[in-house]
């Protein structure tokens, strides 16, 4: 039955108004108190999300200097970038180098000498035989399906067993420049004379042309480049490449050859340790970690309230978890590292301290002394068996995990909160239900007292009549 909405004409009673004030007096605590719990566990809830994204943050920062990978950056240069450029991956060995570029390594190139008329002259039928110094080797059989200059090109290109050349065309002046003809080119596919080959071809009938395979074979070949290695000498040690980007020389340095060197003038190579990207991965870790202990402090907090409101307190204040957290990341990054090689065995010792606030900072100046004096060393700290990236990273894993402690909480309190929303919703209906009642009996009231009314009115008029 919906609410009236106008006055009751009996009693002149506001009933729409009068019935929701009494349904809401009655469901209306009962709504407070459930919302009041709901506020609570969502605060909670936003608050062991806050927590979980800190420590994932966290988690991110020590990966790189757990599996040493941080202190593998190198830093390389060369002398002379017009000559050669290098680079240097995570397992480069420190040191200082001269080179010298004798040769630099050539793909084969040949063009045909034969003029043909155009992309689409015939050749004869037969066979064209590629082989490579390597070994390699592959036959193309010439036929009525691609006896012209276009198809024999793309015949060779799609070849199986084909990886050592490849074939296209040019059109250029004829000898006596009257007018154009096509060429066919053939390029190795790699440098190095391992990728040089040769053409023979033999001829088996004629099919409408008058160009024979013999006339593509080596001998008929001009050739543009000649196959050549890459020659080179490191600290007059002598090395022969295929390729002019060599990367078994120097372990863990690719060295790309541009151009030859004078005579006695080598380019010099620097390969080392980048002490400032180790040490910025170490801030990243500083910043992270400061992050982490302000976002548990501000969980954590007391807010100091005089009211009994627990305004200003934290999300998390009193929380096991959150304690547990704060114990476990201070006492596994300030603690000493037993599996420290060397006299470095701490943050401290390497520069990274903390204050009485609970800040934690970085002494460059430190670090980098430290890293000189005992490269290792200060890796041990880090990503040693009992590192301490090592350890937190252990406790770390727990923590985030799927049924970890915090996924546990987070798991309850979504089920609190469905809960709590089920229990919104069945005093919504109450409120309807008892609204609906009072309604009626309001209706009910107001009809009667209407009718008191027109009684009353009747024997008035007629009293008054007599």
């Amino acid at each position: 039955m919906s609410i009236v909405s106008s006055t009751g004409l009996g009693s002149g009673i506001d009933i729409q108004s009068l019935v929701t004030q009494l349904a809401t007096a009655e469901t209306q605590p009962q709504l407070n108190a459930i919302q009041r719990h709901r506020d609570t566990a969502s605060a909670r809830l936003s608050g062991l999300g806050t927590l979980k994204s800190a420590l994932s943050d966290f988690q991110t920062a020590i990966n790189a200097l757990k599996d040493g990978s941080a202190f593998r950056a190198h830093t390389s240069s060369s002398s002379d970038e017009s000559k050669l450029k290098i680079t240097a991956d995570a397992y480069a060995a420190s040191g200082t180098y001269s080179l010298e570029i004798t040769q630099l390594a050539k793909a084969q190139k040949a063009v045909a000498n034969v003029e043909f008329a155009g992309m689409t002259s015939a050749l004869n039928s037969g066979t064209l035989s590629f082989s490579a110094t390597s070994g390699a080797s592959f036959n193309i059989t010439v036929d009525s399906s691609n006896n012209t200059l276009e198809k024999l090109r793309d015949a060779i290109n799609k070849a199986d067993g084909n990886t050592f050349v490849s074939a296209s065309i040019v059109n250029v002046d004829n000898a006596t420049h009257t007018g154009t003809v096509s060429k066919l080119v053939l390029t190795a596919k790699n440098t190095g004379t391992a990728s040089g080959f040769t053409v023979s071809g033999t001829d088996d009938g004629n099919i409408g042309g008058n160009v024979s395979l013999s006339q593509l074979a080596s001998a008929n070949l001009d050739i543009k480049t000649v196959a050549q290695d890459a020659v080179i000498s490191i600290d007059g040690q002598t090395a022969t490449r295929s390729s002019n980007s060599i990367t078994d020389v120097l372990p863990g340095v690719t060295l790309n050859l541009a151009a030859q060197t004078e005579l006695n003038t080598p380019v010099t190579i620097n390969v080392g340790v980048d002490n400032d990207a180790i040490a910025n991965s170490i801030n990243t870790f500083v910043t992270a970690y400061n992050k982490l202990n302000s976002t548990v402090k501000n969980l954590g907090k007391y807010g100091g309230s005089t009211d009994g409101s627990g305004s200003g307190n934290g999300a998390l204040i009193g929380d096991s978890t959150l304690r547990y957290v704060a114990t476990q990341i201070r006492q596994n990054t300030t603690g000493t590292v037993s599996s420290a090689s060397g006299n470095y065995n701490s943050l401290a010792m390497i520069g990274v301290s903390i204050d009485k606030a609970g800040v934690m900072s970085l002494d460059s100046t430190k670090l980098k002394s430290a890293l000189a004096a005992n490269f290792q060393s200060v890796s041990d700290v880090f990503s040693s068996a009992d590192g301490i990236a090592t350890r937190l990273a252990s406790k770390l894993s727990g923590l985030l995990q799927s049924g970890g402690s915090i996924d546990s909480q987070q798991t309850s309190l979504n089920k609190t909160i469905s809960k709590l929303d089920d229990q919104k919703d069945d005093v919504n209906v109450r409120f309807q239900r008892v609204q609906a009642a009072l309604q009626k009996q309001f209706i009910a009231m107001d009809s009667a007292v209407g009718q008191f009314k027109s009684t009353g009115s009747f024997l008035t008029n007629w009293i008054n009549s007599l």
